[in-house]
């Protein structure tokens, strides 16, 4: 008797294993690499260059390290904002402004954000750009992130009202994080577009 086919959930489980495991497993000379010839893909990219306030990350779990971009931001008079975990809304994120002097702690999971005090939150949809981490991607702009849904509930907007104004959505990842096509949920919001160390591929939503 044949087996049932995979289900969405086991698909997607299975290469989010495959995936953060490859990129765990890169050396600390192909991570600086990838973060050298991404700062080459995307620094004269109009929609870079037009943008003023953009969310960026650390890097964490082997993800593609956007640090070059966060200094060429900051020398191009740039805002530069990091994602915070919502104190109130569930799995959510709001954006804090970073700088050099920044103070920094820990969230929930263990990776460093701005502590909030006094600074002043923006919201996901008053952002120009957002360049955020995934997991893996499609050329359709398809991506799969952590399995937490943090950015599809901040910018599940943008899956509701076709066209609306907003920030731009941009994947950053390795190369070798694209696959033919994703396995999508309707719950998983569609990027402007990825760059990768390789190749900047636009799918123009």
């Amino acid at each position: 008797m044949n087996s049932p086919p995979p289900t969405i959930d086991t698909q997607r489980r299975t290469l989010r294993q495959q995936m953060r495991r490859t990129r765990r497993a890169l050396s600390a000379a192909q991570q600086r690499a990838a973060a050298t010839n991404l700062l080459r893909q995307v620094r004269h990219q109009l929609w870079f260059l037009k943008a003023r306030h953009i969310a960026l990350y650390l890097p964490n779990d082997g993800e593609i390290d956007p640090s070059l971009l966060i200094e060429l931001c900051w020398k191009m008079k740039k805002r530069v904002y990091l994602p915070v975990l919502h104190p109130i809304r569930h799995n959510r994120l709001w954006f804090l402004p970073y700088t050099r002097h920044t103070a920094m702690c820990k969230n929930r999971f263990r990776i460093l954000e701005p502590k909030l005090q006094y600074h002043p939150r923006r919201p996901g949809w008053a952002m120009d750009l957002v360049m955020l981490p995934l997991v893996a991607f499609d050329a359709a702009g398809n991506r799969m992130g952590m399995g937490g849904g943090f950015y599809d509930r901040t910018f599940s907007y943008k899956r509701a009202e076709k066209g609306i104004k907003g920030a731009r959505l941009i994947g950053l990842a390795h190369d070798f994080q694209r696959v033919g096509e994703l396995p999508v949920q309707p719950w998983d919001v569609p990027l402007f577009g990825i760059v990768t160390d390789r190749a900047a591929y636009l799918c123009r939503r």
